[in-house]
């Protein structure tokens, strides 16, 4: 049966239990493993990335003691974290399969354990308090952290004092990253960058180089042509006549409600949603409601939801001083992001 609702009239309440419980791969790696990781021949470190995170998940689960000869014998180890380290970072452009390979990591790890985007830790803080997130999150055996972002000095404190907390209690610890490069060759690895804001964790994370084509060379797909007002539940139904939950919202009325739900419950806001139908589409123009879309856009990214919209093109989704500013890795994603969600909506694209 035919479902509509809209996003704009939702205000999901979700508990710390189910808010810990999204903490795992999106539907796009729900099922990847390294052997599902194809390795470029002619990028020789992205076979000896998947050899190395193989080694490293063999360690995970040996918990470290909090004093004594353990906790000892772990400090010494540090010194020879190639063998034994407390943490890995994928280091390299996009497109080379480092969030593939993260959660092939995380299926592979035994005990509990939590993967997510730096923007779902930081809004599991501000969710749960520091101090509840620390107990939590210390009693699990790994903790995958992706597109660990080096663009807000706050946050990226925050994220950094959690790791170490986690560390302290023997939690294994892995992330990956990105930076927008200027130019061909330049700024694409973020290495010394990550190492420098996590400071005193520096020393215990192995760097793992992963070489290969970063598609952002190629540019960005082109949107497509924005439906016409009034046609957007229509063209909708004809491109997916199966039965399906609709979300149909006017543009300024979602908006609207993403300022009064906290970034945490977007995951639930589009739990049950097949397709997404927007109408007069503009561009956002302040930054609090732009970063709060992109969390959303994140989320219905991962659960692959296809759009149909009206009003400007998600090219245009931002302005360009944000899309030049601080922010922009992030608003190149989503603009990248939404693109191909509405591809996938209007021209029947798979996204990818």
């Amino acid at each position: 049966m035919t479902e509509i609702v809209a996003l704009s009239e939702r205000n999901p309440k979700v508990s710390p239990e189910e808010l810990l419980a999204g903490f795992h791969p999106s539907y796009r790696f729900g099922e990847v493993s390294f052997d599902t990781y194809i390795p470029d021949s002619a990028h020789p470190s992205q076979a000896g990335a998947v050899e190395r995170l193989r080694d490293f998940a063999a360690t995970i689960g040996a918990r470290k003691s909090s004093g004594g000869l353990l906790s000892l014998f772990s400090r010494k180890a540090t010194k020879n974290k190639s063998k034994h380290p407390h943490g890995v970072y994928l280091d390299g452009g996009f497109g080379v399969g480092k969030t593939h390979l993260l959660a092939s990591l995380w299926h592979a790890a035994p005990g509990k354990k939590a993967f997510g985007t730096f923007v779902e830790y930081t809004n599991l803080v501000g969710a749960l308090s520091f101090t509840t997130t620390v107990e939590v999150l210390k009693e699990y055996s790994l903790v995958c952290i992706d597109e660990f972002e080096l663009d807000d000095p706050g946050d990226t404190v925050l994220m950094s004092r959690l790791m170490r907390e986690l560390s302290d209690a023997g939690v294994k610890l892995a992330a990956t990253s990105n930076t927008l490069p200027g130019s061909l060759g330049e700024g694409r690895f973020a290495a010394q960058d990550f190492k420098r804001e996590i400071q005193v964790l520096a020393d215990q994370f192995e760097t793992i180089r992963i070489d290969g084509e970063d598609y952002r060379h190629r540019g960005l797909e082109a949107a497509p042509e924005p439906v016409t007002v009034g046609t957007e539940l229509d063209t909708a139904k004809a491109n997916f006549p199966e039965e399906q939950v609709y979300a149909v919202d006017d543009w300024s009325s979602l908006t609207q409600n993403l300022s009064r739900v906290h970034p945490s419950r977007y995951r639930e806001l589009v739990r049950d949603v097949d397709v997404l139908v927007l109408s007069n589409v503009t561009t956002i123009t302040e930054q609090a409601m732009a970063l709060r879309f992109v969390v959303l856009a994140d989320r219905l990214y991962d659960k692959d939801v296809p759009v149909v919209a009206s009003g400007v093109p998600f090219e245009q989704l931002f302005t360009e001083d944000m899309m030049a500013g601080g922010y922009m890795k992030k608003y190149f994603r989503t603009v990248s992001r939404m693109t191909a969600l509405a591809r996938e909506g209007q021209l029947g694209e798979k996204a990818v």
